[in-house]
């Protein structure tokens, strides 16, 4: 069992490290959860990979709310909790095919929710790398490959799988944003968001001049780059890029009296209107719905399966907050309405010394080469 758990930690240390062709040794964590001797074991080699993958929450969460390791240590060890009980439940002692469709059992309830609200490091992900363009064969046949991996078949599958990789590895092209849209990294850490001062806005109209002036259509900012949005910051926006021939996505949150959503919100010329409310906000940090048992209110709320593509400036566009990027089941659904474009935005301050922020590109990389649609991304640190 030790040599199984280490060999765990490895795959998932490696597999996300943040280099988005690593991600294909996440397949080898089948194989070690059917060669796993016991439930026990399986349980153990499963919050191995996990832990191992997520290694960057502790540290986050500690930055996030200002706390000691400790309390992020905490709520990582709770994270794994899903994942770790999920695949000892469904762990059999027995090879064979109805072990092969446990273990797909447990990777489709780990990819939508409750369980897959935690659902991060799914190997799922390495579709992308495998099969750039495959689309949903990519999904299937990785699946397949998944299933193959907790078989007596492994070595064979192994191979192939590893020719798939070796010939993705040799003719990788990063993914593109589409022509004339721009998106905007900035790095102004916790105030973003936070800071709504007049400067800040400044700041980032400047910024999407800049873009403006050097040719962008479409110019995306990180997640909560316009704060808390009130009628007088959409004022202010839109009598900014009145003279511009330009249009924003950029995030917010729109609070009311029950909570608040956080959303994206396309900012042109004469309108702003929020165009998304986030399917799944970062749990815990935001969103909170053990509020409600208790008559409270506040929180950031949960749509999960609503809005999956937005329209702007005529693009069919796939939106993806943050949290969203590190799920399996917001960019599926997505991928079901064939959008033109993938948004990836983030405010990932609390993570920058992490390995969170380079885990949620290549897993926006992966999914925007699976399926052949531009990328552009705006993050925060």
């Amino acid at each position: 069992m030790i040599g199984l758990t280490a060999a765990a930690v490895v795959t998932g240390w490696i597999a996300w490290s943040g280099h988005v062709l690593a991600l294909p040794l996440a397949l080898l964590f089948p194989a070690l959860w059917a060669l796993s001797p016991s439930r026990i074991a399986a349980a153990v080699v499963s919050a191995g990979y996990f832990l191992a993958a997520a290694r960057g929450l502790p540290e986050g969460v500690a930055a996030f709310f200002g706390t000691s390791v400790w309390a992020g240590i905490l709520l990582w060890l709770l994270a794994s909790l899903s994942f770790v009980g999920v695949h000892a439940v469904l762990w059999i002692a027995r090879s064979g095919r109805r072990r092969a469709l446990l273990y797909l059992a447990a990777a489709v309830l780990l990819a939508v929710p409750p369980f897959g609200i935690v659902g991060w490091a799914h190997p799922i992900t390495a579709a992308g790398v495998l099969f750039p363009g495959w689309g949903w064969w990519g999904v299937f046949a990785t699946m397949a490959g998944l299933a193959i991996m907790t078989t007596r078949f492994r070595p064979a599958g192994a191979v192939v799988l590893g020719g798939f990789w070796l010939w993705s590895a040799m003719s990788w092209t990063e993914p593109k944003p589409p022509e004339g849209w721009q998106g905007v990294d900035t790095e102004f850490g916790a105030a973003l968001g936070r800071d709504g001062a007049l400067e800040r806005h400044r700041q980032l109209t400047g910024l999407v001049r800049e873009r403006a002036l050097e040719g962008a259509k479409i110019v995306v900012l990180p997640e909560s780059a316009l704060g808390p949005l009130t009628p007088t910051v959409e004022r202010y926006w839109i009598e900014a890029l009145a003279d511009l021939d330009v249009s924003v996505i950029a995030g917010a949150a729109a609070i009311d009296g029950a909570g608040y959503d956080n959303v994206m919100v396309n900012i042109g010329p004469r309108v702003a209107e929020i165009r998304y409310r986030a399917r799944m906000p970062v749990p815990v940090s935001m969103w909170q719905p053990w509020r409600a048992w208790f008559g409270s209110s506040g929180g950031a709320r949960a749509t999960f399966f609503a809005e999956p593509v937005i329209e702007i400036a005529g693009h069919r566009v796939a939106p993806l907050i943050c949290y969203e990027q590190l799920l399996v089941w917001p960019v599926l659904q997505s991928a079901l309405r064939r959008p033109d474009a993938i948004a990836g935005i983030a405010n990932a301050w609390w993570a920058t010394d992490t390995s969170v922020p380079s885990i949620q590109i290549v897993s926006l990389k992966a999914w925007s080469r699976l399926f052949g649609i531009p990328l552009v991304t705006a993050f925060n640190t």
